[in-house]
Parts: structure tokens; sequence; C-alpha cells
């Protein structure tokens, strides 16, 4: 099985897109790979989400693209169908693991409990997303079990923000983090693409 942050090459920052058009989600990506970024994740939240997706790769073919919020069996053949180099999950079902397993490429299942967890593990996947992370307990969570699920390694994604994103990168079960802070929702509407990649910058260099 492939692994997730191997995909990643070192890079600390799973950074999200939401794009309400193809064109819209290639400006933020651009803006993103122009701040060194090799590695974006399109999250399957608008309609436009898989040409987006489409449009990028062929756009920015320097950039690894992924595929997020797959929920289901469907999804996740679209997902594939659409040419995503990753796939990542809100969340675990066994039915819902059972197909990730047959994946060809990476796949970064989301967890939110030890539970969850637990059974990610048994399915063969070491590298997971806690999510929410924040509502889920955060980095003292992730502390906690670090001893129990000694094999397990985490991306913390929702409510991950440059004030405490150190506090998870610390964590030796922590491989990168994940958010929406460096693509602000305000800096995409008024088409501000210079402070997406300022933002990246920083978060790649802090």
């Amino acid at each position: 099985m492939n692994r997730f942050s191997e995909l990643m090459s070192g890079q600390t920052l799973l950074p999200i897109i939401q794009a309400e058009t193809p064109q819209q989600g290639v400006s933020i990506a651009q803006a993103m790979a122009d701040a060194g970024l090799g590695l974006v994740e399109v999250v399957l939240r608008t309609d436009a989400s898989l040409e987006a997706l489409k449009a990028i790769k062929a756009a920015v073919p320097s950039l690894r693209v992924g595929a997020g919020t797959v929920t289901n069996v469907d999804i996740l053949q679209e997902a594939i169908n659409a040419g995503s180099d990753f796939i990542v999950t809100p969340a675990v079902s066994p039915s819902l693991l059972s197909e990730l397993t047959r994946c060809k490429v990476p796949v970064l299942p989301g967890v939110s409990n030890t539970g969850d967890i637990l059974m990610a593990l048994e399915f063969g996947f070491e590298e997971q997303k806690l999510f929410p992370a924040s509502l889920s307990g955060g980095a003292p969570f992730l502390s906690a079990v670090s001893s129990v699920f000694q094999s397990a390694r985490f991306c913390p994604t929702g409510g991950v923000n440059p004030q405490n994103k150190m506090d998870y990168l610390s964590l030796n079960n922590v491989f990168a983090v994940g958010g929406t802070w460096v693509a602000k929702k305000e800096w995409v509407t008024s088409e501000n693409w210079e402070a997406i990649t300022a933002a990246c910058v920083d978060a790649l260099e802090a």
C-alpha cells in the first residue's frame, strides 16, 4: 500500500482547495504552486470540483492533485476516473475502508476517535487524517494516543491555523497539517492570488 507521506515528499502542509469553477481552482492551485507547494487537495464539495481537479492537473502539471471529501464508493470511483493522485476521506466505515484498500493511489482516511483509528489500522492504514481536529481533542488527543497506537501517524485537519499548527507538527506522530487558512474565501472571491501565495510561503517557512 502506497504511503501518503511519501507522495508529500516532506511537505508539511496539505493545502485545501474549494473551487466554484474549474478556472477558479486553477488560479488557486497556481498561486499555491508559485509558493513552492507540490501537492494540493481539491475537496469534492461543489458541482465543479471534479472538473476543477482535472483542469488543475492539465494546467499545473507540476502539482500532485488529490480528491478530498470522498465519502462513498461512487464518489471514490469518480475521483479515480478524474485522475486523482490521492484520496482523502472525512470519515471511515468498514465498507469504505474495504474499497480504499483496493486503490492504486495513496489514501488518507479520516478518523475522529480511538475506534476509528483502530479500524483504519486493521485495514492497513497507518497514516490517517484527524478530522475535525480541533473538535476531536486536537494536539492533546494525538499526544495521548501516541503510546497506544504507536504505528499510526496523522495529518490533522479542521481548526488548524497559523497559531496552533506547530502544536501539531511538534508531535512525533504528526507528519503534516491540513488547512484552508492559506486560501481564505475572501481572497478567492476577490481574486487575490498573491495573498494565497504569501500565506503558503509563510506556512512552509514556519
